[in-house]
């Protein structure tokens, strides 16, 4: 019987080594690959391209150290993590009111929570260009307050284009958290005559911080990665690891270094991941 669940699995594994490890492999043996004369990458054992996120040749041909790569890391995991915390505030308060509406009522707000995903990323992106632009009405309500400038190609632009994007990912599972609360325990906090915001402080946000910290993860890490809103928001003055790596395997024709950016973002990401699975063995262990 066990036998024949193991062989049960097998398509699976197939699956997941064809769609997972193998492009995974390809791109780790690229990362160590040679640079082609004309771009691209030929198969002679390169692993100089991890050095290249650090130093740089000078006209000697001496190793200099260049933080301009560890800047855009910089920039990346301050946006990201920017992102995620404006969405844990935002996703908050939203969430706990939907959780507590009404049963119609609160499915139409989880449509309407969800309804972005139904649209192209590219046009939801496109829309905060005309929204913040000189003719939008947030960059029109910006120079009748007597700011100076453009709200476009600023890290704030690409920070609410980002926020914008993956707020979803932070309200559904801090929702389904929410939605779980006992209904008695807020009753409690309101007779032991604690305010809103000590119930809230007290009692909300424990009992939904593994909603928090789910929606945390799912909207930090695809925010490592992002690509459109640099491009568009930012207008590619403010480049970002997820634009780096669109860069080296697009224009830069420079496929070893593309490829060893990239695979730096995957162990970013396996670290946010291992950090959390961490997290979630050890509160149940408590438990």
């Amino acid at each position: 019987m066990r036998g024949a669940r193991i062989w049960g699995l097998v398509p699976a594994w197939v699956l997941m080594l064809a769609t997972l490890m193998v492009p995974l492999l390809i791109v780790a043996a690229v990362s160590v690959a040679e640079r082609g004369s004309y771009g691209g990458f030929a198969w002679d054992f390169n692993p100089l391209s991890y050095r290249e996120i650090l130093f740089s040749e000078d006209w000697d041909g001496n190793l200099v150290f260049d933080p301009k790569y560890l800047a855009i890391i910089g920039r990346t995991l301050l946006l990201a993590g920017a992102t995620t915390l404006i969405c844990m505030a935002l996703a908050l308060p939203v969430a706990y009111v939907i959780a507590t509406r009404p049963p119609k009522t609160k499915a139409l707000l989880i449509y309407l929570v969800t309804l972005p995903f139904w649209v192209s990323m590219i046009v939801r992106v496109y829309a905060w260009l005309i929204i913040l632009g000189s003719e939008g009405f947030v960059g029109r309500f910006w120079h009748w307050i007597g700011g100076e400038g453009t709200l476009l190609f600023t890290p704030g632009a690409m920070l609410v284009g980002m926020v914008y994007s993956y707020i979803p990912l932070m309200v559904l599972p801090v929702f389904a958290a929410i939605e779980k609360l006992d209904p008695a325990l807020l009753e409690a906090g309101a007779d032991l005559y604690g305010s809103r915001w000590t119930t809230a402080r007290r009692v909300i946000l424990p009992l939904t911080w593994p909603g928090l910290a789910a929606g945390a993860v799912l909207v930090f890490v695809p925010a490592l990665g992002t690509v459109l809103e640099p491009m568009l928001l930012g207008g590619g003055k403010q480049m970002m690891m997820g634009t780096l790596i669109q860069t080296q395997f697009g224009g830069a024709r420079n496929w070893p270094f593309g490829a060893a950016v990239a695979l730096v973002l995957m162990a970013m990401v396996v670290i946010v991941l291992v950090i959390n699975a961490r997290r979630s063995i050890r509160k149940e262990a408590r438990a």
